[in-house]
């Protein structure tokens, strides 16, 4: 009895863990359609974001609730009470990324409703995009691998994709003051480059989750070198 008991826990706790990696594989769909409409204003595709949106919400509840039945059933300790903290973690920076391509959706169809599509620095906009979006997968597939070592390139990359988007800033700021008929289109730009840049931090969360799963250590707000030690230790 006490064997089926726990072979149900274990099979629980993956059941959670693949619903996680489908709501990640729904919101990396999310944000590439965005920078996508970003493009090409496409109806399809900006309908799709806003639909995939509802399913990535429902997801955060469901796999919510399921954690805590978990808790509240199984009462688990030690790396399976580490695992079911992790996965509601997670959902929780995922959701939050589909708001960010949601957002970024949304600006996009005001710069096309208004006129002013002609885009300063949107070759910067889709490297920045780029960026983020490996972080995102690297993440998820050390989530995936239970291998918290990924966390190490991925805060790396975020410390890149921080310093583009303050560049890109900058320039933008220095856009507006020698020309103020830009300024309304920029500051819209600058919205979509923070949007970006918050999808980055929110992959760099996932890493350190894996961290604490796999290590039982909380890393957040660590330096790159405490991180890189208890990840590799």
């Amino acid at each position: 009895m006490s064997e089926h008991i726990s072979k149900q826990f274990d099979a629980e706790l993956e059941a959670a863990r693949a619903r996680v990696l489908l709501m990640a594989g729904l919101v990396e769909e999310q944000f590439t359609d965005a920078m996508d409409v970003l493009s090409t204003n496409d109806a399809d595709l900006i309908a799709k974001v806003h639909h995939n949106e509802q399913r990535v919400n429902a997801l955060q509840l469901e796999i919510d609730d399921a954690c805590m039945h978990i808790i509240a059933r199984r009462q688990p300790a030690a790396s399976d009470l580490r695992m079911v903290l992790t996965i509601n973690k997670a959902i929780n920076d995922l959701e939050r990324i589909g708001d960010k391509a949601t957002k970024i959706t949304n600006r996009a169809q005001k710069l096309y409703e208004s006129g002013r599509i002609n885009l300063p620095r949107f070759p910067e906009l889709r490297h920045l995009a780029d960026l983020a979006l490996a972080m995102l997968r690297k993440s998820l597939d050390g989530f995936a691998r239970l291998d918290p070592t990924v966390s190490v390139e991925v805060a790396r990359a975020d410390q890149q994709v921080d310093d583009e988007y303050r560049a890109l800033q900058r320039q933008l700021i220095t856009f507006m003051m020698e020309d103020p008929r830009t300024i309304s289109t920029s500051l819209d730009i600058i919205e979509i480059a923070k949007a970006i840049e918050r999808v980055g931090d929110h992959a760099k969360n996932i890493s350190e989750y894996v961290i604490y799963l796999v290590k039982g250590k909380d890393v957040r707000h660590s330096d790159l070198e405490t991180l890189e030690r208890e990840a590799r230790g």
